[in-house]
């Protein structure tokens, strides 16, 4: 027998193959009642993408963007948009290779090992989680300026925001948390095409939006450029990037789509050059259309800034009227993606059967979507929205690194294996993902570093505690029936 620390060292590295989860998905869903349903096609998971991505980092992170970086959060933007193009390419050869559930979960343990894996598992987990409760808490100052414009009142502060924000408890984010889960609970079908009209009326707003305001554009408003220079275009850079969590959204949906090898990469690229146009233009127009020191501190401001080009109320009723709509999809496909890895890792016995217990009538997680909603109703109600915002920063540039790194580890390690697509100009694209995600990371603020290194001690203690010994790869049983999956060599 080998030493402890040999045998410990084996365990943390040790891989589940790529035919193992596909065998996993595939047997998952011919075992009654234990397996997700494939219903949802390449539209629908665009729009998950879209709908899990637009909503966060136009309808409310201009406020806290542009005091950063001045009119240059346009840049930011970009920045953004950039560092979430080289890593969607990585994403999309990962999910053409491993069509499963776990998003970036999955490939690490496919390619790094299973302490990687946990690592990247928990950092999703934070990442939709905390997201899910700042897309909550913003929805309800949407909601307070939609009523104030509607009926001339607002929901106490008391009740409608957190603590260190005004109030006791944030109930409007509450309330909407509920709602997405009673929705999900129904089914992934009936939940993606809800998703897809939200998302649509999300988008007619929003060019609604960028029609209106283009007609108050001053160029004026965009001197100085860059007031806080480069420094401050990457801090907003840093604290705007959560919103692009819709593409790792998407491959959460790995064994729930049609065609996965093809529907996978063509959803991810098709909602990155959709999110990326409007997010620019929207933002042009807004600091184009209001002086960027007017931002700070301001609650639904883009239904401000129509306000004050039109002299009228009615577009900015309309406005706040679709961001509550819209927000309400962001917040359904985070707790979506959320549910489905959980999903993967209680498969692979990382963490308590309850996650991956599949209704048989309706094909979803129940008990699981349950447990994530309550989790993030808490957040939403408890926690201010700037420590939410940089924490899923924080969360997301993690797990894109990681997969990343995965595409240029699984081409050495699986050089034979099917892909439905390779990324261009392998491998500077991947190495280059990984570069911009460590300099957004590094700019991020120091408390961020703080919370999220306290989240890491917390998720190590329970991977010791119970996943090391619980591991499906460090077993000799099957699991709710399954095969055992094999060690990878």
């Amino acid at each position: 027998m080998p030493p402890n620390d040999v045998r410990l060292r084996q365990q943390l590295l040790r891989r589940k193959p790529v035919s193992a989860f596909l065998a996993d998905s595939d047997q998952a869903e011919q075992h009654q009642g234990g397996g997700l349903r494939r219903t949802v096609g390449t539209f629908q998971l665009t729009m998950i993408g879209v709908g899990a991505t637009i909503g966060t980092g136009i309808f409310f992170t201009l406020s806290t963007a542009v005091p950063q970086a001045g009119p240059a959060v346009i840049l930011s933007f970009v920045f953004g948009a950039v560092t979430a193009a080289l890593t969607a390419l990585c994403y999309a050869e990962l999910t053409s290779a491993v069509p499963v559930s776990g998003s970036s979960y999955s490939y690490a343990y496919a390619t790094l090992g299973e302490l990687a894996a946990w690592v990247v598992g928990s950092c999703l987990l934070l990442e939709y989680a905390v997201s899910g409760a700042a897309i909550a808490v913003s929805w309800g100052q949407y909601l307070n300026d939609l009523t104030q414009r509607l009926f001339g009142f607002t929901l106490p502060a008391a009740v409608s925001a957190p603590p260190g924000d005004g109030g006791y408890v944030n109930l409007p984010g509450v309330v909407l948390v509920v709602l997405c889960c009673l929705l999900l609970m129904r089914g992934a079908k009936e939940s993606a095409v809800v998703n897809t009209v939200m998302v649509l009326i999300k988008l007619g707003v929003l060019v609604l939006f960028i029609v209106i305001g283009v007609t108050g554009f001053h160029a004026a408003n965009l001197h100085p450029f860059a007031p806080l220079g480069m420094a401050g275009i990457s801090a907003a850079a840093s604290s705007v990037f959560f919103s692009f969590i819709g593409l790792d959204a998407v491959s959460t949906a790995g064994e729930e789509v049609r065609n996965p090898q093809r529907t996978l990469p063509r959803a991810i690229i098709g909602a990155l050059l959709v999110v990326t146009a409007f997010y620019c233009l929207v933002a042009l127009v807004g600091v184009g259309a209001q002086k960027w020191t007017l931002f700070n501190g301001q609650d639904a401001g883009l239904s401000a800034i129509l306000q004050r080009v039109t002299g009228q109320s009615w577009p900015g009723a309309l406005l706040s009227a679709g961001a509550v709509i819209s927000i309400v999809s962001v917040t359904l496909v985070v707790i979506y993606g959320q549910t489905r890895i959980l999903y993967s890792m209680s498969r692979d016995g990382m963490l308590p059967p309850v996650f991956r217990k599949v209704n048989p009538r309706s094909g979803t997680p129940v008990g699981n979507t349950l447990i994530v909603g309550a989790f993030i109703a808490l957040l939403a109600a408890f926690v201010p929205l700037d420590w939410l915002a940089n924490l899923t920063s924080m969360g997301t540039l993690v797990a894109f690194a990681v997969v990343s790194v995965g595409v240029i580890v699984l081409r050495v390690r699986e050089p034979l294996l099917p892909r439905g697509f390779k990324v261009p100009g392998y491998p500077v694209v991947p190495v280059l993902s990984v570069l911009f995600c460590l300099y957004l990371i590094w700019n991020l603020p120091a408390d961020t570093f703080v919370l999220f290194a306290g989240w890491l001690v917390l998720a190590l203690g329970v991977y010791f505690g119970y996943s090391r010994r619980h591991s499906r790869l460090g077993r000799g049983t099957q699991a709710e029936g399954l095969p055992e999956p094999a060690l990878a060599d």
